[in-house]
């Protein structure tokens, strides 16, 4: 298998860490629009790097993809950009004829007169729209292989063969109790990503309506974390899950709350109220002259890089999956989850808790593919593929999972 990985910031380069210790790949070519940057990520490797290479690559440029897919050799393409970039990619790598994995599906658009009640365009839509071309060409595009979206969808594969008969709810519930030090606001994760995720109207998926809309940060519940964590006060946000559960798994209900609090949803608030989380470029002045600028880009110039905090960075974070239903005739609950401590991801592969984690599951779905016990052909997400060998993998590469009965 030879990869072409997009995308060197704190994730691409989580990627070439744990992929580098892994022997199911002949080459990996690192891509970013900062050339430094990906060749950073393949000189951190030391030894383990003689697999890796270094290029730079607009990831808006198809023709520029496809040449990139072509002098490499590479039969995949591994999407570790923000979701801007995912069509452009996702697109190419069919052109070109290689398998695709993101851990961000095709972005949203608000209905256009009742965005709180009704769906507009959905995550992943420009994606799904293009199943046929892809299966086609024999080719597999895995949409929504990190840890959220990816692993919570595995795990709602696994609850829905082995834990239960029916399923009334499936709600992945995210949490942590982080903090960095010497920051008032430091986000964990791309500021750009979680702004357009988090101010986005909400998608709630019922069996017998369908999916629908609501208000951001609305139905507001506290949910007991594992490991330390404790109870975090979860609301509900817009995220691939509930998009992509209910395409193969059968549950009266689909939700995504995820543990903010109260000051980050403030601050949230206050970008949204002033205008700061528009992606359409306005017209600034200067000393130096006139510029259009984005100003979520401004945002995210202005906050420290989250691939960066690992240092300063404490405690852990979960993402988990909670199921409720039957078995043999009798109600359960259950919370299939995975915890990473910042303390240990930093030790043991200088990344941070948060992108070690979503980086850790794509390159586990790329040895199973490149082994021949995932594969398939068309769009689809993690839940299309049988749960137990990932989850065996995920233990084997020293990560395991758990388990709570509720």
């Amino acid at each position: 298998m030879r990869v072409l990985l997009v995308g060197a910031g704190g994730v691409g380069t989580a990627i070439t860490r744990i992929a580098a210790r892994r022997p199911f790949f002949e080459h990996m070519t690192v891509a970013d629009y900062d050339l430094g940057r990906a060749e950073s990520a393949v000189a951190a490797l030391g030894e383990r790097g003689d697999r890796f290479s270094a290029v730079r690559l607009d990831a808006s440029d198809r023709a520029a993809v496809l040449e990139t897919l072509g002098r490499h050799r590479c039969d995949v393409l591994l999407n570790a950009t923000d979701p801007r970039f995912v069509l452009p990619l996702f697109e190419s790598a069919l052109a070109h004829g290689a398998h695709y994995l993101d851990m961000a599906m095709s972005l949203s658009r608000p209905h256009p007169s009742r965005p709180y009640e009704e769906c507009g365009v959905k995550l992943g839509d420009a994606q799904f729209e293009q199943a046929a071309d892809w299966e086609a060409a024999g080719r597999l595009a895995l949409v929504g292989m990190g840890v959220e979206p990816g692993l919570s969808d595995v795990f709602a594969r696994y609850a829905s063969d082995e834990l239960f008969d029916e399923i009334e709810e499936i709600g992945i519930r995210d949490g942590a109790n982080l903090t960095v030090d010497g920051y008032d606001f430091a986000p964990s994760f791309s500021i750009w990503t979680t702004i357009e995720e988090c101010l986005n109207p909400p998608v709630v998926y019922e069996q017998e309506r369908g999916w629908y809309t609501t208000a951001p940060f609305s139905e507001p519940e506290v949910f007991d974390f594992p490991d330390g964590i404790g109870p975090v006060e979860c609301v509900n946000v817009e995220h691939e899950e509930v998009l992509l559960v209910p395409r193969w798994l059968k549950a009266r209900k689909v939700t995504f709350k995820y543990g903010l609090g109260d000051e980050f949803i403030g601050v949230l608030r206050t970008l949204h109220l002033l205008g700061l989380d528009r992606t359409e470029p306005v017209s600034v002045r200067s000393d130096l002259g006139q510029a259009a600028v984005s100003p979520r880009d401004v945002v995210a110039a202005c906050l420290p890089d989250p691939a960066g905090l690992g240092e300063r960075m404490h405690g852990k974070t979960c993402a988990g999956t909670w199921v409720k239903g039957v078995k043999d005739g009798r109600p359960r609950e259950v919370y299939l989850y995975h915890v990473v401590d910042n303390q240990w991801s930093m030790r043991e592969y200088g990344s941070q808790a948060v992108v070690w984690q979503t980086a850790i599951n794509p390159v586990a779905a790329l040895e199973l593919l490149a082994g021949g016990v995932w594969g398939g052909s068309g769009v689809l997400g993690p839940e299309a593929l049988p749960p137990r060998p990932f989850l065996d993998l995920l233990t084997e590469y020293g990560s395991p999972w758990g388990m709570r009965e509720q």
